[in-house]
């Protein structure tokens, strides 16, 4: 059993490890903080904290640093989020105040996150289903071709070449632009590719074989898009951050960075992720080995677009400053929250 001032330990063992990167010794402990006890004393509540397998020693005769353990209970216990300052809240709201569509929005999201934690920011598109399709436009690229363009209430802006099996002229895809409009704008996404399916393509002008074809073929693709679900993929970056602290890495950083690049593993551990009190997701070291993330840690938070939920956070080494770096996903997550349900 742990006593609170041994817990006072560990939570000074974690930051001044997280700070400085060395093991820490009571000395040193005795030195930097007002604990009013004896460097003998302190050592005594070190070899408690050895015991209950929270924090060792990386060699013979040095100080200690926390363990996985040891970085679970400082999080669970000890750990408090740090208020984010004015100027980062101000980044926040002027960094992702400007964004235009949904796709800009998760791009600045992650490269804003990476900047306050210095860790990889990873962001999950928000699952489609429940959008609402606000409007459809087919923009005539060439006589062959044309531009379909889908916009969700969302603020999602899914785009797709069409090319088409023979020549159109304007009237002819407004028709067909026409048609489509009044079948799915306003409809949520799932509901509106079942509207296309039962659809019967109709122009208003004559029907010819052709033009039905055509109308049809551009049905379809539409059908298509908007089935594409994009919750399945991440937004990253910030991958430098991790080269920046390969030191923290008993190994080669290189099957870190080939696990991150599949999306699937690492949706697969936001899902399984469980919520703190804190609003925060954390999962540290041992806990990610199943999915080849033993020696990081990775912080998530959920947001919403249009009641959509996804999440966003960070991964980095177990390493880190846990106390802001759980506040800045927090903070990016609610306001992300809030902006997309403007929009």
């Amino acid at each position: 059993m742990v006593s609170d001032r041994g817990l006072d330990v560990l939570r000074v063992i974690v930051q001044d490890y997280v700070a400085s990167r060395e093991p820490v010794g009571s000395k040193s402990i005795v030195d930097r903080h007002a604990f009013g006890v004896s460097a003998a004393t302190i050592r005594n509540d070190m070899a408690l904290l050895e015991e209950e397998e929270l924090i060792a020693a990386p060699h013979t005769s040095s100080g200690r640093i926390p363990t996985d353990k040891g970085y679970r209970v400082f999080v669970d216990h000890l750990a408090d989020l740090r208020p984010l300052s004015p100027a980062q809240r101000q980044a926040i709201e002027t960094f992702l105040g400007h964004s235009a569509d949904l796709d800009e929005v998760l791009v600045r999201s992650v490269r804003l996150l990476s900047q306050l934690t210095h860790q990889v920011a990873l962001v999950q598109y928000p699952s489609l289903s429940r959008s609402k399709v606000r409007h459809i436009e087919l923009v005539s690229l060439t006589d062959t071709r044309i531009l379909s363009v889908l916009i969700t209430d969302s603020g999602a802006v899914e785009q797709r070449v069409i090319d088409l099996p023979r020549a159109v002229d304007e009237v002819t895809l407004s028709d067909v632009r026409a048609k489509l409009t009044n079948a799915v704008v306003g409809l949520s996404m799932t509901d509106a590719a079942a509207a296309l399916a039962a659809t019967p393509a109709v122009s208003t002008r004559p029907e010819s074989p052709e033009l039905q074809h055509l109308t049809d073929f551009i049905s379809d693709t539409l059908r298509e898009q908007i089935g594409a679900n994009k919750q399945n993929k991440l937004v990253m970056a910030g991958a430098a951050n991790l080269v920046r602290t390969e030191e923290d890495f008993t190994g080669s950083i290189y099957p870190v960075l080939e696990a991150i690049e599949e999306q699937v593993v690492l949706l697969r551990l936001f899902g399984e992720m469980a919520t703190d009190q804190h609003g925060v997701s954390v999962s540290i070291g041992r806990e990610n080995a199943p999915f080849g993330l033993a020696e990081t840690s990775v912080l998530t938070s959920g947001y919403s677009s249009n009641g959509n939920l996804a999440r966003l956070g960070v991964l980095g080494p177990t390493r880190m400053d846990y106390s802001n770096n759980m506040a800045a996903v927090r903070a990016v997550a609610r306001y992300l929250s809030r902006l997309l349900g403007e929009n």
